[in-house]
């Protein structure tokens, strides 16, 4: 699910980065006043869907995309899909973000849609939903169904596909601009195909449009002899830093960042290197402000499932992986 339009964004981004410092422990007085600054930016402008007053074009009053944080209240937002899903070839990057106990399936059916039964359960889950933000009166999008069976092959890997079934991995709402994030997994080379129409939709309603430079997915970008034989390993190997993925070129998953205004979070993690973090850094500079934080956490991938901010000041925090370092 991506949140895309929202009736108010970042307004309270501030209060949310006041409680994260306190709650994190550090001495971060100069990084919150400065927080605070940023984040109150984000809705100095009149116009309701402008990032800020710089922008060289006008963005249109009736903007259908407008998203600062995770937090206010939802007027539009695109659901994924689950049909004609499979499951990715058991390639190295594949492996380190999954348990051993599912490896001989992913050896079995790789590259072979998931069982039927599944997928009916998955889809049948995803049109309630649908139905639920609806009858609360939010806007429903849903990508395009794709034969994700096709396989495909590029100078440096050939691959089939995955699924559309989660937007949040793959775009990134910051204001008025989508960002589609160039991933990590070969089998999710080409899920951005599933959103073109939208993102075209919106992008002739006035929103911004950026494509984060394609990865080549190369052999250089994974540790091919990435030694996890156990969640043992697999433990060991976090402490360290150590991670499937290289520095051999940008790659990020958009479901890495979390948003608070003119604040962003982000963790280096199985599918987020710090190339990728960099260029966004940069990409963004200087009207929003990246920080890198990491956790306890065996095998990172995405941070959403250790770390959201649901709210003014208020932060839903997995226990078991506590923060313990933050990059300023």
């Amino acid at each position: 699910m991506l949140r895309v339009r929202c009736l108010r964004g970042g307004s309270r981004g501030a209060e949310a980065a006041h409680y994260i410092g306190s709650r994190l422990r550090r001495v971060f007085t100069g990084w919150v006043q400065r927080t605070f600054q940023s984040t109150q930016a984000a809705t100095a402008s009149q116009n309701t869907c402008a990032a800020d007053d710089k922008a060289t074009s006008p963005v249109p009053k009736d903007c259908l995309v407008c998203s600062y944080n995770e937090w206010d209240p939802l007027e539009e937002v695109i659901v994924g899909r689950a049909e004609n899903a499979c499951v990715p070839p058991f390639s190295v990057e594949v492996k380190a973000n999954t348990y051993e106990k599912y490896w001989e399936f992913y050896q079995k059916f790789g590259g072979q849609s998931f069982p039927k039964d599944h997928l009916k359960k998955a889809v049948a889950e995803i049109e309630e939903m649908c139905n639920i933000l609806k009858r609360e009166g939010v806007i429903v999008k849903r990508p395009d169904p794709i034969d994700w069976s096709v396989k495909y092959k590029t100078p440096d890997f050939e691959s089939t596909g995955m699924y559309a079934a989660m937007p949040r991995d793959i775009l990134l709402v910051v204001g008025n601009e989508i960002i589609e994030a160039p991933m990590a997994w070969r089998a999710r080379f080409f899920e951005y195909r599933a959103y073109r129409r939208l993102i075209k939709e919106y992008f002739n309603s006035g929103a911004k449009w950026t494509t984060a430079p394609k990865p080549t997915m190369a052999d250089e970008l994974y540790d091919q002899n990435y030694p996890i034989l156990s969640v043992e390993d697999r433990h060991k190997l976090a402490a360290q830093g150590k991670f499937v993925t290289t520095e051999f070129e940008p790659c990020f998953d958009a479901a890495d960042f979390i948003r608070a205004g003119r604040d962003i979070f982000v963790q280096r993690s199985q599918v987020t290197n710090y190339m990728g973090i960099e260029w966004m850094r940069r990409h963004l500079a200087p009207d929003y402000r990246v920080h890198i934080i990491s956790f306890k956490d065996p095998n990172p991938m995405h941070i959403d499932a250790t770390f959201n901010i649901i709210g003014p000041g208020l932060v839903l925090s997995n226990p078991d992986r506590p923060c313990h370092q933050v990059r300023v």
